[in-house]
């Protein structure tokens, strides 16, 4: 039987490619405040708030990119054309809504206010690096470790 966290190289649950997913999310979190400490912005109650947001925005791109390479997988089990074929469904989808939400965040960067000018750019900034992270890291995780499929 498998312990929690699947079995390691080779076969892993859902769950725990989820996990892996996640990597991808807190690259782009972590980008944003080490940014913020380097320029010395103090965190907070707007710029704290950009990494939760980025993290579940991020995370939920990171579902559906696994979840359509689970889908994709049992067509010829070659890991690379999987990926080619996410990138050419669920990868347009996530590159298109990623720069619906940038240039909507951006907008912020119109105000007169600079916690929400601040907040704007950052959390944009955040989400252009969750969405290459979740384009380029996140394949090669899974193309890497290669998931054991779900039954079914």
């Amino acid at each position: 039987m498998r312990g929690r966290g699947g079995s390691g190289r080779g076969g892993s649950s859902a769950a725990s490619d989820v996990c892996r997913g996640e990597v991808a999310s807190r690259v782009s979190a972590s980008l944003v405040l080490g940014l913020m400490g380097w320029i010395g912005l103090p965190l907070d109650l707007m710029t704290i708030t950009i990494t939760a947001i980025t993290i579940g925005i991020a995370v939920d791109d990171t579902i559906h990119y696994i979840h359509r390479f689970h889908e994709e997988l049992p067509k010829d089990n070659d890991y690379v054309a999987t990926m080619k074929r996410c990138h050419g469904s669920i990868g347009k989808a996530m590159y298109y809504t990623s720069l619906t939400i940038i240039a909507g965040f951006s907008i912020l960067a119109l105000s007169s206010f600079n916690p929400t000018v601040y907040f704007g750019l950052l959390t944009g900034l955040a989400m252009l690096v969750a969405l290459l992270s979740n384009l380029t890291l996140l394949p090669a995780l899974l193309i890497t470790v290669k998931p054991k499929l779900r039954a079914g």
